[in-house]
């Protein structure tokens, strides 16, 4: 390229840090309370008790990786009931969905984790360090005694933060007690050493470093939203018809919220230099913006101060701002909320949720499972009886041992079932007992007589039935028996 021409263009910009101002509002107070009950849901959970009764864990909230279950207070999820993991996950889905086609980005403005942790990191920036134009000072001055001890300090809150963080993960997989005097002891599993050290240090940098470029490269939601949004979502915007144009103005000076020609927007940059993401909300729409509406408190306070309406800057729907333009009244907010798309989300959130309490009640407190064992496909007995052998799986699934009576049926010539003889291995007669939250496997033998069709056919249906012999609870499984012919 000729040295004289035109500089080529850069593909590549420095990261330029953000130092959000601190701000004061309603949707400031609001994004602390949400912060306060999500760390606190996160932090406190795993030291809640929960009596299940001896032999069971006693911990409200516990992902028992080891014997395959997961516990919510009195509800316990089986392996074989992972629908119920699969239907929770869709509802979160679709709440997202729900959340967003109304109210645009209000999950990543209030309770995303990395929007909760990056502003308590924040929180904790600025007791340290300052509000905005300390940190700004500070992060220009060449380092120093001062410098250094400060980012020592602040860098040690994050870590312990951090610390805590993957701590409080761990503790949801195990007894969080026992495992919290085997991290002090240094005698636990060194995959929780390892899962520890690793949700400290993403915690540390995502929250403390990364922040804002996580919203924006790493998380896939902001290209997905656009999908989601339409001219009647509720989202963070600027009332461009009010405040444009934009400048200075002088004591008592009309602008035109009083019928004058100048906007209200003073140009203060209060807006800017609030926001978590750097961006200037009065450039319209864009994809950075997670709507945490601090704009809109930044905004309001600066209209109180110099005597103007609120609301230049406001939750409001893109219908309604060229409405106002134009003169017209708005929708009210309700109207935008509660429209099709929004009520076709809600009902299938709902039927989703319904279906998955319906089912949860429904579930029968105990399983049966039949596998044939085919080596050898039968046994011939010394009588000219025919034996096939049998492994069935019974899960207990209560807080208490129980006994179960295990019988075997195949329909009769008249359509009523006729009992067969059945044996248990290493048992007599043909009771077992499970043991609390169990799973018992028993191998169990069927035998029919020499002179049945049963033993001269080939497969026939029968019907393993299994019956809790001190209640009401009953279980079946189908199977085949397999005679001379088979």
């Amino acid at each position: 390229m000729d040295a004289s021409g035109p500089p080529e263009p850069q593909l590549y910009a420095a990261h330029e840090p953000i130092f959000p101002r601190r701000v004061k509002g309603t949707f400031r107070n609001l994004k602390w309370v949400i912060m306060a009950i999500t760390l606190g849901i996160y932090y406190i959970t795993p030291w809640i008790r929960w009596d299940r009764g001896p032999g069971m864990p006693d911990q409200a909230v516990l992902v028992d990786l080891g014997d395959r279950r997961f516990f919510f207070f009195m509800i316990e999820i089986w392996p074989h009931e992972f629908y119920f993991v699969a239907g929770l996950l869709i509802m979160a889905g679709l709440g997202l969905f729900l959340f967003t086609s109304a109210l645009g980005r209000v999950w990543c403005g209030y309770a995303c984790p990395q929007t909760v942790w990056t502003d308590l990191y924040i929180l904790v920036e600025r007791w340290i360090e300052g509000d905005r134009n300390a940190r700004v000072r500070l992060w220009n001055e060449r380092w120093s005694l001062r410098k250094a001890r400060l980012r020592l300090v602040k860098w040690t809150v994050w870590l312990l933060i951090g610390l805590a963080t993957g701590g409080a993960w761990i503790f949801y997989f195990t007894d969080a007690p026992t495992l919290l005097s085997d991290l002090v002891h240094g005698t636990a599993h060194p995959v929780a050493y390892i899962t520890m050290a690793f949700l400290t240090l993403t915690t540390f940098f995502f929250g403390g470093f990364a922040r804002e470029q996580i919203c924006i490269y790493a998380c896939p939601w902001p290209r997905i939203q656009a999908a989601m949004m339409d001219e009647d979502t509720l989202t963070v915007a600027y009332r461009e018809w009010r405040g444009e144009p934009r400048g200075k103005l002088a004591k008592d000076e009309p602008t035109k919220s009083d019928g004058g020609d100048k906007g209200d927007c003073i140009d203060c940059m209060a807006c800017v230099n609030v926001c978590p993401m750097g961006i200037d909300i009065r450039n319209g729409q864009q994809m950075e913006c997670i709507t945490c509406a601090l704009c809109i408190d930044a905004c309001d306070d600066v209209m109180d101060r110099i005597g103007k309406p609120r609301g230049l800057i406001d939750y409001m729907a893109l219908k309604d701002e060229a409405a106002e333009r134009a003169g017209a009244k708005p929708k009210p907010l309700m109207k935008h909320v509660l429209r099709p798309r929004t009520l076709l989300y809600f009902t299938l959130w709902a039927g989703f949720g319904l279906g998955m309490v319906v089912a949860l009640f429904l579930r029968s407190p105990v399983d049966l499972n039949v596998s044939p064992i085919r080596n050898p496909v039968y046994v011939l007995l010394a009588d000219g009886s025919i034996r096939n052998t049998y492994e069935v799986r019974i899960r207990n699934k209560q807080p208490g041992a129980r006994s179960f009576e295990l019988t075997a049926t195949v329909p009769g010539p008249d359509g009523n079932p006729v009992a067969l003889p059945l044996t248990l291995e290493n048992v007599v007669g043909t009771v077992v007992d499970a043991a609390a939250d169990e799973t018992l496997t028993q191998r169990v033998y069927v035998t029919a007589p020499p002179d049945s069709p049963l033993a001269a056919g080939a497969l026939t249906d029968i019907t393993i039935w299994l019956q809790d012999v001190n209640g009401a609870d009953r279980a079946s499984k189908g199977t085949v028996f397999t005679g001379k012919e088979g």
